[in-house]
């Protein structure tokens, strides 16, 4: 099982400084209610919490695929 992250544009990027949009543009993020699933990582977390005010996360277990 490994861990995702469901991040979620909550508010809007209007008028926050460029280095917040670009975090929220590097997330995938572009539009209001837009939910992205992550790789759990320390880098996305950190992104995260750049932007916290701004988004919802929440941890998700996924079961791993098996390849042959």
């Amino acid at each position: 099982m490994e861990k995702q992250l469901s991040i979620t544009l909550r508010r809007s990027c209007i008028g926050r400084p460029p280095k917040q949009r670009l975090v929220a543009l590097g997330l995938g993020l572009t539009k209001l209610n837009k939910r992205v699933l992550l790789q759990d990582t320390p880098e996305i977390r950190g992104m995260v919490y750049m932007i916290r005010h701004l988004v919802e996360a929440e941890e998700i277990l996924v079961e791993a695929k098996e390849t042959l």
